[in-house]
């Protein structure tokens, strides 16, 4: 029986402790977009606009026909 006079307190800590993580997930919104993190893995990353320094093959092809950069 003397148990409960342990286990009260230590239970009563782990209900502050969830409080506590609860608030904090309600402050740092991470309940406000439930719906965005679910979908956003199903679309690609916008695409990366090609430049010249990407392609040096492009660059020195255009320069052997003569062609500005």
């Amino acid at each position: 029986m003397s148990i409960i006079y342990v286990l009260i307190p230590i239970a009563m800590i782990f209900v502050m402790i969830a409080v506590a993580v609860f608030f904090w997930a309600v402050k740092s919104e991470q309940f406000d977009d439930l719906d965005r993190q679910s979908v956003s893995i199903l679309f690609d990353e916008e695409p990366k606009k090609p430049t010249s320094s990407d392609h040096p093959s492009a660059s020195s092809t255009a320069q052997d026909k003569g062609l500005p950069l």
